[in-house]
């Protein structure tokens, strides 16, 4: 059996050994010069491995048991929703009429996929309070752009071409100035009150005739339910800009209450977060977004929609910002939130939301002793603690971070949000049970009275890991990008 603390060999070549064999070429022999550029043809063959497929499956096998996931324990990922992907999403995905398709089919012959695709754009304007969605965008991020481009096409269309500003609170995701800025704008940062809420008159001081929008998650990024979103909105709308709502923490309100109805504008959402797509590592993700009617014609082409002969793609959409992706977004994390919202129904989704609320706000009061709590208000479905009491011993929340591992535990978000010292950001999602809750709610606990008792056990994780701790300076400056042979 493979030991996890042992480590594992990489060099298994072994000349002659095959790991799957192809038959006898029978079609004719092409010369490539014929296709490619002379420089594009190797000149000698390619050094591959030669391995037996059950050394590769091993090999392979050991690497994924090394790897932490939500199907091998707790993720406490503050703001990115780690939360069990069921596995019926799989199976659905997985039908043949949606996994052998292809992009470049009839539309007549993927009636069902698109079908599928209409009536999910259906129950995310139910849910968000929206009048359309588009499915289009890849991601969260992606999401955000392309909702600030519309924002900057309507903007254009009504002659306000001195709407060069976007407001982002100083607790917001880090995606939001970024996006802003890839969109083309300028970003002005919101000061964040004593409440951990927006701060009303910080806000009202820097809006004005060059306000393009406000970029607003809610709950926010502390796990705090904005109170003042209809004055929000109102404040922004009085001057003529939009109110954008970031997705992210959509878990902690969905089917309670909708951003359409707070006085957003548009919105993205996270079908890889909220609606269990699975995700991490950089992919894949899905990040639809609904605009209220006055964005409409701004959508994304093509805009799918439904005739009498069925459905279809709108390619005649005179000011819309383009297409934003190659096809029509990622068709599979679609199938799997469709599959999820369908088994869940309305009672179910409701229920999401409230578990995760109670977890969260369970885990924040049972840790509220052993470190600083910066906001005391119930939170939603996540909450920050901060590890300032332990910085005065000498513990960093990254020491925190590290020491987790020792006890099989991916850590929470740490240092995010920024306006909060040694930040550390929870969230236990609603598919976790009281006993995993209270297992990392007692190791957290152990690691606080470590840091008063025996600081270098903290200060020194992990112990247990393949990899202990690196360098992450070094790691930084001098990556290593690719694998070369010793």
């Amino acid at each position: 059996m493979h030991k996890d603390n042992q480590p594992l060999v990489f060099e298994l070549s072994r000349e002659g050994r095959i790991g799957y064999s192809l038959t006898d070429l029978d079609v004719p022999e092409v010369d490539l010069s014929e296709l490619l550029p002379s420089s594009l043809i190797r000149e000698e063959a390619a050094e591959l491995p030669e391995i037996s497929e059950l050394d590769l499956m091993r090999h392979y096998t050991a690497l994924s048991n090394r790897n932490h996931g939500v199907d091998s324990g707790f993720y406490p990922l503050g703001s990115c929703t780690m939360k069990y992907n069921p596995k019926i999403n799989e199976s659905v995905a997985r039908f043949p009429g949606f996994a052998h398709i292809h992009p470049l089919q009839a539309e007549e012959t993927v009636q069902g996929a698109l079908e599928l695709m209409y009536d999910l754009q259906e129950h995310l304007i139910e849910i968000t309070g929206m009048d359309e969605v588009t499915l289009q965008p890849a991601a969260g991020a992606h999401g955000e752009w392309t909702a600030l481009m519309m924002i900057r096409a309507f903007h254009e269309a009504n002659g306000d071409t001195q709407r060069t500003k976007v407001l982002v609170p100083d607790s917001a995701h880090g995606t939001n100035p970024a996006s802003a800025t890839v969109a083309g704008f300028d970003t002005v940062t919101v000061k964040t009150a004593s409440n951990g809420l927006v701060d009303l008159e910080d806000l009202k001081t820097k809006v004005g005739d060059d306000t393009a929008a406000l970029m607003l998650t809610n709950p926010n990024t502390l796990g705090l339910f904005e109170e003042d979103i209809l004055e929000i909105a109102d404040i922004i709308h009085a001057v003529g800009g939009k109110v954008y709502y970031d997705g992210a923490n959509l878990n902690a309100v969905m089917s309670k209450a909708r951003p359409g109805d707070m006085g957003f504008d548009c919105v993205h959402l996270n079908l890889h977060k909220t609606f269990t797509g699975p995700h991490g590592g950089g992919g894949p993700g899905s990040g639809p977004v609904g605009v209220k009617a006055d964005l409409i014609p701004y959508l994304p082409k093509p805009v799918l929609v439904k005739t009498e002969e069925g459905f279809k793609f709108d390619y005649d959409r005179p000011h819309t910002i383009g297409r934003v992706k190659p096809y029509y977004g990622n068709f599979g994390i679609n199938v799997r939130a469709y599959t999820y919202i369908r088994s869940m129904g309305p009672d179910g989704l409701k229920a999401v939301t409230e578990n995760a609320v109670i977890n969260a706000n369970y885990m924040m009061r049972r840790l509220e002793p052993h470190f600083e709590l910066p906001f005391k208000q119930h939170c939603k479905h996540e909450f920050v603690l901060s590890g300032s009491r332990q910085k005065k011993l000498g513990v960093r929340t990254l020491d925190i971070a590290k020491r987790l591992l020792d006890f099989g535990y991916h850590p929470p978000t740490t240092y995010f949000p920024l306006n909060v010292e040694e930040a550390l950001m929870i969230e236990p999602t609603e598919t976790e049970s009281k006993e995993t809750l209270d297992e990392f709610c007692d190791i957290l606990i152990q690691i606080a009275k470590e840091t008063e008792e025996n600081p270098e056990i903290v200060q020194e994780a992990p112990h247990t890991t393949v990899i202990n701790r690196l360098d992450e300076t070094l790691a930084a400056r001098n990556p290593v990008l690719r694998y070369t042979k010793a």
